[in-house]
This record gives C-alpha cells, sequence and structure tokens, in this order.
C-alpha cells in the first residue's frame, strides 16, 4: 500500500506561479512512475506530467508544455509539480498518482486531490 499526500494548491492570479508536492509513504525507487492528473468540473481527469523512476525521463500534456515541470526528491520520497505563467484553464483538482510494478500486476494509487484556482 502506498499513500499519498499532496499539498501545494491554492488560489493564484493569471501569469503567476504555484509548486505542489506529493509525498510519498515509501521510497520512489520502489515506484514505476509518479505523476500528476487533473480533473476539472464537468471533464473527465488527465493526466498533466508524468516522471519515469528508471531514468528520470518526464511526460507532459501538450497544454503545459514549456510551462510546467515535475521533479523529485528521492531522498524526501516527494514530487514536485512547478506550474509556471497558470491560466484560468488550468482550474482543476489535481491528484498525485503513483504506479506500481509488482509480480505481474500493476498498482495505481492516488492522492487526496489539491485545488488549483487560477484567476483572471
Amino acid at each position: 500500500q502506498v499513500q499519498l499526500v499532496e499539498s501545494g494548491g491554492g488560489l493564484v492570479q493569471a501569469g503567476g506561479s504555484l509548486r505542489l508536492s506529493c509525498a510519498a509513504s515509501v521510497r520512489l525507487f520502489s515506484i514505476n512512475a509518479m505523476g500528476w492528473y487533473r480533473q476539472a468540473p464537468g471533464k473527465q481527469r488527465e493526466l498533466v506530467a508524468v516522471i519515469i523512476s528508471g531514468g528520470g525521463s518526464t511526460n507532459f500534456a501538450d497544454s503545459v508544455k514549456g510551462r510546467f515541470t515535475i521533479s523529485r526528491d528521492n531522498a524526501k520520497n516527494t514530487v514536485y509539480l512547478q506550474m509556471d505563467s497558470l491560466k484560468p484553464e488550468d482550474t482543476a483538482v489535481y491528484y498525485c498518482n503513483v504506479r506500481r510494478k509488482v509480480g505481474s500486476s500493476w498498482y495505481d494509487y492516488w492522492g487526496q486531490g489539491t485545488q488549483v484556482t487560477v484567476s483572471s
């Protein structure tokens, strides 16, 4: 079982920045991938960014490329999402996700979500 604790959401004006944190209850080397998803009212949850544990490669949704970065601190078992040049359309609940392979099975774990609101 993996517990995830998110922090860092809030209200910010368009053009501003926020940094989200996701602290995992296990060592990051035991996790295959960590990422951030978001869900706006009336919309499906979508992938925002993901970082692969092995080589540290990253992937971003087209809508956030060049504005968001994802990073990790292995010593703190924490993954960060740095969000710059925020837009009103970034408003959503942001969820941390961990994907872990145990044997031949994949498991997904989710944080409780943190609200990000960008005012115009």
